[in-house]
């Protein structure tokens, strides 16, 4: 199998797959990838002193039954101290009556549910609407900065994506295979990142959309819009939708910076785990790591992607959905999750950082440009030494030629089927990713890179001038 096409059997659950729901037949299983959380009520506090002059101890005996008999009781005891010369028995009694009713005063509003009365509060950043007035009014708190707001505003621009696929239908009658219907394949999430007047723009994950004959969007009221894509990368795992511009109600929403993120920074994943039912969940995590390098499989062969890890739960059907900072920008496209037996808290995003640029190439000319050799490959160490014929017994490192694009740059400069490469520019190769690596990351489009060639059990330096890649080429 070349590295292009790379698929596991059912039950390989290394990486697995977040985007569908599926109801059509499984895609290569590589990937998995909101938060719910109440608006905290701040208690009301009363001033020390009430516009009667009331202190607040006073105001609690005067609401408790009985605290007028005890309290004339207590004036008169004070009366018969004076009278009596304040003499030490009574004394301790009358501290005693006094003792009990301030317990007393104080239980009550703790039966009632009302804690935060005896305790105030840690200072906040939050600011109220309006603070406690001279007057001694208690005025309302108001929510700014809060959790819930925040979820609240951005949750309309999180949709859901659905796959369509065409499925041929037997003919009951014979005489040919019937006629082709579209059905859903599978459901992901997406996230509206511009407008203008005509369409919205959507970008969600590679893998969501791949194979579609048709797209639908589920948008934020339930409805349905169907959608066109733009532009899709297998390698990045990113893809840009759009649909009509009167149909989407939801603002786009703001890029954030990645790269400012810190391990332990509070973020929110909001998407569509297991299908539209439970669309725009939330769930609520902190940044594990910044900078993670997860190998994997895609249609345009095996890649190593640069990802956020995050502890927020992260489900089927979250794929595409947006990793989301404290101030409601987006700074990660969810698109992967390690599962298995006893895994827990390990899901993936794009860093908006990388999705940016690439987004705003698709935008402009529909697909992300690289270099393009026009190879197809496998790794020397999964190929039988047999089948090797006449490389030296010391290399057990390099690509295996199994296919060669004769309009592409390696079939114009003369590799073959069947040679070996072990080096770019003097660079080992040491399989088909690594290959990938350097085309993707040193090399630019017009470069003329030397490749280093066993070619019929001779080793030779092939110089390549690299092309530009087709929608959806390998490499």
């Amino acid at each position: 199998m070349t590295n292009d096409q790379n698929s596991r059997e059912p039950g390989d659950n290394r990486h697995d797959s977040i985007n569908e729901n599926p109801i059509g037949p499984a895609e290569p299983d590589i990937r998995e990838q909101e938060w719910q959380h109440g608006e905290d009520g701040v208690p009301e506090h009363l001033p020390e002193e009430l516009s009667t002059g009331e202190t607040r101890e006073e105001a609690y005996r005067s609401d408790m039954p009985g605290a007028a008999e005890e309290n004339e009781a207590a004036i008169r005891g004070e009366r018969d101290r004076k009278k009596r010369g304040g003499t030490g028995w009574l004394q301790a009694i009358g501290g005693g009556v006094a003792g009990s009713v301030l317990t007393l005063a104080i239980a009550v509003p703790l039966l009632n549910g009302d804690p935060a009365e005896t305790n105030q509060p840690a200072e906040s950043d939050l600011q109220s609407e309006s603070q406690q007035q001279s007057t001694g009014e208690v005025t309302k708190v108001a929510t700014d900065g809060s959790l819930a707001d925040m979820v609240e505003q951005v949750s309309g621009s999180i949709v859901g994506v659905v796959n369509f696929q065409q499925q041929q239908q037997r003919n009951p009658f014979g005489g040919g295979s019937g006629s082709g219907q579209d059905i859903p394949a599978g459901t992901g999430s997406g996230v509206v990142i511009k407008k203008d007047d005509e369409s919205a723009y959507i970008v969600t994950n590679n893998h969501v959309v791949e194979g579609a004959t048709k797209l639908e969007i589920s948008l934020s009221d339930g409805e349905r819009a169907e959608a066109e894509l733009v532009g899709a990368d297998a390698l990045s795992d990113l893809a840009v939708v759009r649909v009509d511009a009167n149909l989407v109600d939801a603002e786009p929403l703001p890029f954030g910076d990645s790269d400012a993120l810190r391990a332990g920074d509070s973020v929110v994943a909001i998407g569509n785990p297991l299908g539209l039912e439970l669309s725009r969940s939330v769930t609520e995590g902190i940044v594990s790591a910044t900078d993670r390098s997860i190998s994997v499989d895609t249609s345009a062969g095996e890649w190593e992607m640069n990802v956020i890890q995050t502890d927020a739960a992260i489900n089927q059907g979250n794929s595409g959905g947006a990793l989301v900072n404290m101030n409601g920008e987006v700074i990660g496209i969810n698109s992967l999750k390690i599962g298995g037996s006893g895994v827990e808290g390990l899901g993936f995003a794009i860093p908006s950082d990388d999705v940016v640029p690439l987004v705003e190439e698709m935008l402009e000319s529909g697909h992300v440009e690289r270099p393009y050799a026009g190879i197809s490959m496998y790794d020397v160490a999964q190929i039988p030494r047999g089948y090797l014929d006449g490389l030296p017994n010391d290399i057990s490192e390099g690509v295996y030629i199994a296919g060669v694009d004769p309009e592409g740059a390696a079939g114009k400069a003369g590799i073959k089927e069947g040679d070996v490469i072990t080096a770019i520019d003097g660079e080992a190769i040491a399989d088909g990713q690594a290959l990938r690596r350097y085309l993707y990351s040193e090399l630019e489009v017009g470069d003329q890179a030397v490749f280093t060639v066993y070619q019929d059990g001779k080793k030779t330096e092939i110089p390549v001038t690299l092309g530009s890649n087709k929608a959806s080429s390998p490499s």
